[in-house]
């Protein structure tokens, strides 16, 4: 039986101290029976429930199955083997293979106690101390999905009326485990509450620097052709969930004035994201708006680009964009042709464009007269393993075309490899970079020196003549292997496909199909919690 590895990717300490073995029963849940579980150690998650309104529960789980076995210790019977362990410490963003052996899979569950190492203020004297709080997870899990789980001193060391100095346990950080069966590891990672976690992110660093959740063709939630329908729930969901790029195909309709007509439909290729009519790109715009509203310290990247079988061009695009959007709301866009820190973009729809400026156009000129609006995806790649675009601002990898079943293995080492250079990357010290820009005046050359590249990660594909490689088919591959990734190999040296030296971890925004489905934001968790690396970075 192969022995436990814990993963530590949190900025807190962590020291496992108890080990106890329950008989296990199995328990029926449901999902999609996942290979990985994810564990809450903690009850402040915010968006964990709830599927999209574009298509009714019961149906999206007739499309991907019905159930799962999960496990859970015998109920009313006590371990049968209790262990008190020592010597087993995991640093911030360490590993450690253990001497406890793993559980036996199917029949028995491990409940493993650890005591975390938390730096707090106290609030009558803002002096600064650590403290122990106790966690317990069982392995494996009862469900695929996450299970909220209370800290272990939650009720008896709370805060106490006769010390108003006291801490209240309810307060201290979340915390997320990832389990492997077959891999016999453990991920124990941050968890921030999905709905505002860029809140604690320092505003200084450059967006290209963190690691973001996206989804690909964003509104593509609702009942539509088999190729064309790549989420399992709408917009507002997501971005409730955590997802900070959303990608968006207009169809543009040409006009004498185009910008006098705003609407603008949503569409995946040439068919509409909805067999039902249309859906405008107006509404889309709204909710976004309307989450930013709510949500001042979020910002989402949003990347627009022209299909569709209408007659309208980029520049009718873009008229239509400026005119409609932007002028009213200037407040609510970033537009500048760099890459922003997350201050800069707070609050704000950064736009980036895949689409083509009219070049005769002055409203589409930057104050030292060149042509520039937005980050300029204009030259993206097709179909490309590794390509570059926005003169390298862009690092992409955005194979589609999984024709057949077979090259969904490959679609997967593209996306590892695309992990490993993200990671590769070494972002100078986010103050750094803020006062090199402000030393420079913040010219727009100047900024892009100091900024390190984007990389866009896009987990999606499809091929619409074959049904196993339609998106939710090839989701339901694609996106385990990647939360085994990021969990067990990302990060590491010389564990991704070219043996790069790790540099700082980010991930680079990971774009996704059917995120989501059934209340499932694992994969969103996992990219949130490689945020931690930074704060790690300034302390």
């Amino acid at each position: 039986m192969a022995s436990l590895t814990i993963r530590n990717l949190s900025t807190t300490p962590l020291e496992l101290t108890l080990v106890e073995r329950f008989e296990a029963s199995s328990a029926r849940t449901s999902g999609r029976g996942a290979v990985w579980g994810l564990l809450r150690l903690s009850s402040s998650l915010v968006g964990s429930g709830g599927g999209g309104r574009c298509v009714p529960l019961a149906t999206m789980r007739s499309m991907h199955g019905s159930g799962h076995n999960g496990l859970l210790p015998r109920t009313g019977e006590p371990p049968f083997a209790r262990d008190e362990v020592t010597g087993v410490r995991v640093a911030p963003f360490a590993s450690q293979l253990t001497y406890i052996r793993a559980a036996d899979p199917e029949r028995e569950v491990l409940r493993l106690t650890f005591a975390a190492e938390i730096a707090r203020k106290r609030p009558s004297t803002q002096q600064l101390e650590t403290v122990i709080r106790r966690y317990t997870v069982d392995i494996p899990a009862a469900s695929p999905r996450s299970i909220e789980l209370r800290p272990l001193d939650a009720e008896q060391d709370g805060p106490r009326p006769d010390d108003p100095g006291s801490i209240d346990a309810a307060a201290t950080p979340a915390f997320t485990a990832v389990y492997s069966v077959h891999g016999a590891h453990l991920a124990v990672m941050s968890s921030a509450a999905l709905g505002s976690w860029m809140a604690t992110v320092d505003g200084t660093w450059p967006l290209s620097s963190l690691s973001l959740p996206g989804t690909h063709n964003s509104p593509a939630c609702y009942m539509a052709m088999p190729s064309v329908r790549c989420q399992a729930v709408d917009v507002p969901t997501q971005l409730a969930n955590g997802v900070r790029f959303v990608d968006v195909r207009v169809n543009a309709t040409a006009h004498a004035h185009p910008h006098a007509d705003p609407r603008m439909a949503l569409v995946h290729g040439a068919f509409a994201v909805s067999v039902a009519g249309p859906t405008w790109f107006a509404n889309l715009y709204g909710s976004v708006c309307a989450f930013l509203e709510a949500h001042p310290t979020e910002t989402v990247l949003m990347s627009i680009k022209r299909e569709g079988s209408g007659r309208g061009t980029d520049a009718d695009v873009a008229r239509n964009l400026l005119g409609c959007y932007v002028q009213p709301r200037p407040d609510r866009w970033y537009t500048r042709p760099q890459i922003p820190t997350l201050d800069e973009a707070r609050g704000r729809i950064v736009l980036v464009r895949r689409f083509c400026l009219p070049l005769d156009d002055a409203a589409f000129r930057q104050p030292d007269g060149r042509v520039g609006w937005g980050i300029d995806g204009s030259d993206w790649p097709d179909n490309c393993a590794h390509g570059i675009a926005a003169e390298g601002r862009l690092h992409l990898q955005d194979y589609y075309g999984v024709n057949v079943a077979s090259s969904i293995q490959r679609k997967i080492e593209y996306a590892r490899a695309h992990f490993e250079r993200a990671a590769s990357q070494h972002f100078p010290a986010s103050k750094t970079i803020a006062g090199a820009a402000a030393a420079a005046a913040v010219t727009t050359t100047a900024a892009a020196a100091a900024c390190p590249p984007i990389f866009l990660n896009f987990l999606s594909g499809s091929n619409f003549f074959n049904k196993s490689c339609w998106p939710e088919r090839i989701a339901a591959r694609v996106n385990p292997a990647a939360i085994e990734y990021l969990c067990m190999r990302h990060g590491v040296a010389a564990q991704g496909p070219a043996n790069l030296d790790v540099g700082d971890g980010s991930t680079g925004i990971v774009v996704t199909d059917w995120v989501g489905l059934d209340g499932d934001w694992d994969l969103v968790r996992c990219i949130v919690a490689w945020n931690a690396r930074l704060q790690l970075k300034q302390q």
